[in-house]
């Protein structure tokens, strides 16, 4: 998916920006909703399967609990699917029930989670969300909010190119929210290691990366608009001999997403926001100008930054080798990428089954951080497969989305938007799995924690509105009846 470069007109306004929303070539009562509906339906009834098998496993018995939590999580994504009907009726049938299943499954999951820290009197006494301060219950509470920040963008939002009009307001509430962790007291902002949060004592903490990624997205997508002509020149001739001011006007983005990456990875200690940072610029760069000389350029970048990194930060030093060498202290540095392989591997090719497995085992960070490892020992190598593919779906779908709607905004901004989905899945799959070293990452939708919930839900509202606009029928005009066209009668006197 490339966004081309269109031809000016002669008023100097930007095609990627006027252009007309809709598709003339669309039938106008083919907007899937009902598609959808089923697919929803669908969704929901493997949640309820997970439920009850849940609570066969792990209780013993089968109550009206295991069918009244798919049922809560029923009215929010119904509630959703409802709201898609009337503000986007022509959005992509798939989206809503991919994350529908991820999401509800987490849910069901954590509440597993919950009911394997009690004790036997304790989970037959439990309620559906497994009592009082459980993180199932802050999970289906950050759900709902999730969900109503979901419509309250798709209601605000009507056209997704207005939100170009804000690309410098993006870009400066963007480096707040990034830099703020960094310049707050550790005690305020740090855990684990960490300065990713904003710790509010007797509420909880923020984690404002997360949104500041959808910020940035908004802000490269406007940037690479307004400057693609120029990148597409630099990147597909040689600039050796070009002057001084050419030059920093070329690199100077590229260079200057490299070291806001670096001072992310220096200062808040996190490897995982400065990969998918600068990742994220990076491919949208490569969408814009469909040219390969970037993303060598970017590798190169990464590459230097990322061993200068392990010279000077003892964090990522430690990260490396616990990758490297994880069985040489099992029992501390080593323990979770341990366990998370044994869980993995006992899991197998179909696991041990929903609730029949031991999770708490696993790490402390079986909902956060190892979920995916913690799930996969349940549900096997089959079921995590079936997993990622969902993630895949979710990912294509946008994409198509960038393909169908016909502005170069709209394309680069439902590219980055699907490709931080895709990537942050990538990095902590990488992790736990063993095959890149652990970061700090949520899994979107599946892991615990409110922030993550809420701004990939706002990824997916966005995503769902360029789909809307790609996917509409546009209101093509009726031509100028002409003279000659025009009926005659003939009238005898």
């Amino acid at each position: 998916m490339t966004a081309s470069a269109a031809p000016r007109p002669a008023g100097g306004s930007d095609p990627a920006l006027t252009s007309v929303i809709g598709r003339p070539d669309r039938p106008l009562a083919n907007n899937q909703r009902n598609t959808e509906l089923f697919l929803l339906i669908v969704s929901l009834v493997v949640v309820t399967g997970m439920s009850v098998a849940v609570q066969a496993s792990v209780l013993g018995e089968i109550s009206g609990n295991a069918l009244a939590l798919p049922g809560l999580l029923a009215l929010l994504f119904f509630g959703a699917h409802v709201a898609i009907r009337f503000l986007a009726p022509y959005a992509d049938p798939l989206i809503l029930p991919a994350v529908a299943t991820i999401n509800g499954i987490s849910v069901v999951f954590i509440r597993r989670l919950d009911l394997g820290r009690l004790t036997p009197d304790e989970r037959l006494a439990a309620g559906v969300l497994s009592g009082e301060g459980s993180e199932a219950l802050k999970q289906y509470i950050w759900a709902t909010v999730a969900i109503l920040g979901f419509v309250a963008l798709l209601w605000l939002v009507r056209d997704h190119r207005s939100l170009a009009r804000f690309g410098y307001i993006a870009l400066f509430t963007g480096l707040v929210l990034v830099m703020l962790p960094a310049v707050l007291p550790s005690s305020l902002s740090e855990i684990n290691g960490a300065k990713l949060w904003i710790i509010i004592p007797g509420l909880g903490q923020i984690q404002p990366g997360e949104f500041a990624k959808i910020a940035l997205l908004l802000y490269f997508a406007r940037s690479l608009v307004d400057n693609r002509d120029f990148l597409q020149i630099v990147g597909k001739y040689q600039t050796l001999k070009a002057t001084p001011g050419f030059l920093f006007r070329a690199y100077a983005p590229i260079i200057g997403a490299w070291l806001v990456s670096l001072s992310i990875l220096v200062f808040e200690k996190d490897l995982g926001s400065s990969l998918l940072y600068f990742g994220l610029f990076l491919v949208m760069l490569y969408i814009a100008t469909n040219s390969w000389r970037w993303l060598v350029i970017g590798l190169l970048l990464f590459m230097v930054g990322a061993y200068s990194a392990f010279l000077v930060v003892s964090r990522v030093q430690l990260r490396v080798n616990v990758w490297l060498h994880p069985f040489d202290d099992p029992f501390d540095t080593g323990y979770q990428i341990v366990q998370s392989l044994l869980a993995l591997g006992s899991g197998g090719l179909f696991g041990s089954g929903p609730g029949a497995g031991s999770p708490n085992l696993l790490s402390l960070y079986a909902s956060t951080d190892f979920v995916f490892a913690a799930i996969g020992e349940e549900i096997g190598l089959f079921g995590l497969t079936a997993l990622l593919m969902l993630y895949a779906l979710i990912a294509s779908r946008g994409i198509r989305a960038g393909l169908d709607v016909r502005d170069s905004y709209g394309k680069l901004l439902a590219g980055g938007l699907a490709f931080s989905i895709t990537l942050q899945t990538f990095v902590i799959v990488g992790g736990v799995t063993k095959l890149i070293p652990l970061t700090g990452l949520t899994t979107p939708f599946l892991a615990y924690g409110g922030s993550s919930l809420v701004a990939n839900w706002l990824i997916i509202a966005l995503l769902i509105r360029i789909s809307d606009a790609g996917r509409r029928p546009a209101k093509v005009k009726a031509p100028p009846l002409q003279l000659r066209d025009a009926p005659t009668e003939v009238v005898k006197l």
